[in-house]
């Protein structure tokens, strides 16, 4: 049973282009649907999570990444007696926008675009499933319900204030663009589910970004004894299971911390809900506040554990060596492209040839090269860059 402030996907705003309801499918299980089946969502496999794609087979990737993040989605929605679809749709869309290399590919991109409306991801997942899909012959895009695409733009939370300014800074283009179309309502919260969505994303990562520093040697069991949340998982196994083998201990540990994180988002969700009484789904929206959160107690213990994967992992020097390395692949493929867009794919050229302007060009490149995998971006700037000397001038330059 549904609570009173779940989404209901019979009351759903519908979609920017209306279709025929499904008989056996609610709108939000057809969202779902389309994004797993979406070329964006199968290049997440190929795309890094913190360790870049091929650097080992047990590692994160975006992909499985998204999974993780769609099954405490759907843990957290049923415990809450939200909608589940669409709290799994909003997760599993999530990182749709991301470029390879990760944040550091984005950070990248970021800058480069700077002078031709800027770079989020979130802004690119929206845009890649509103525009850039483009398989169905009624539309571009995926045509997704007003619900998930709220949840893709703003389930971190507000981007505007109520008079419209931008919260913190200027918006991306991608998403102011989108949104004269269809209004996603950017100065409120988004729903239950879009927080829960954005809660799980926060769990997951926490979760295994400990699993993957372990695996990749940046760090220690002993290590993770000596933090808040993490020692103490590790001395309530040592407690129960004397001598446990080492990957054994590892994984109990982590599971247990994994659980703290899910039944504390629980116990203060339901506590908050039961304090505000929303009475529907926008009713949330209009609270002023997530709903969705850690304890201040968990949260701050979390910022113990963030700061160390920061310093031991984020920051490790082995990982700094590869992001500087695949910052200038990025950098060099995106000026590679603008200076010439004949190097893009054949299906690509009907786009450049109607872009208006250097502005609209960039935005073509930035599209192409978001899209591309770690895998794929390193094999064409070694065959476009590392293999060539010189390339056409170019018909598009001023």
């Amino acid at each position: 049973m549904h609570a009173p402030f779940a989404a209901d996907p019979a009351q759903s705003r519908g979609r920017l282009y209306p279709e025929r309801i499904s008989t056996f499918r609610t709108p939000f299980q057809r969202d779902r649907d389309r994004i797993i089946h979406s070329s964006a969502f199968r290049r997440l496999k190929h795309k890094t999570q913190v360790f870049i794609e091929h650097e080992g087979d047990y590692y994160r990737t975006r992909l499985t990444h998204s999974i993780e993040v769609a099954q405490v989605a759907r843990t957290l929605s049923a415990a809450l007696g939200l909608n589940t679809d669409l709290a799994e749709a909003i997760a599993l869309a999530h990182d749709l926008g991301h470029t390879p290399f990760g944040h550091t590919g984005e950070d990248a991109l970021a800058a480069l675009m700077e002078p031709y409306g800027g770079f989020d991801h979130n802004a690119q997942a929206l845009r890649i499933v509103t525009s850039l899909e483009r398989h169905y012959a009624d539309f571009d895009g995926l045509n997704l319900t007003w619900e998930t695409l709220e949840g893709i733009a703003k389930h971190n939370g507000p981007l505007v204030n109520a008079d419209g300014t931008p919260r913190k800074g200027p918006l991306p283009a991608a998403l102011v663009d989108y949104n004269a179309r269809h209004d996603l309502w950017l100065h409120t919260h988004a729903s239950a589910e879009a927080q829960v969505a954005a809660i799980a994303d926060d769990i997951a990562y926490n979760h295994h970004d400990l699993h993957d520093g372990l695996r990749s040697g940046l760090f220690t069991e002993a290590d993770l004894m000596e933090l808040p949340i993490t020692g103490p998982a590790f001395a309530e196994v040592d407690a129960a299971y004397p001598g446990l083998d080492r990957m054994r201990r590892r994984h109990e540990a982590l599971r247990r911390v994994f659980g703290v994180m899910v039944e504390d988002v629980i116990l203060v969700a339901r506590t908050r809900l039961q304090s505000a009484e929303p009475r529907d789904a926008d009713a949330v929206r209009h609270l002023g506040t997530t709903i969705i959160r850690f304890s201040d107690r968990l949260f701050r213990e979390l910022k113990v554990i963030r700061q160390f994967l920061f310093t031991r992992m984020y920051r490790a020097p082995s990982v700094v060596r590869m992001r500087a390395e695949v910052t200038e692949v990025v950098r060099d493929l995106f000026a590679l492209f603008m200076d010439d867009p004949r190097h893009l794919p054949e299906e690509w050229r009907d786009d450049v040839a109607q872009a208006p302007d250097r502005n609209a060009l960039a935005r073509i490149v930035a599209d192409y090269v978001a899209g591309m995998t770690d895998r794929f971006a390193l094999q064409e700037h070694a065959r476009l860059i590392d293999g060539s000397k010189a390339w056409p001038q170019d018909p598009y330059r001023g």
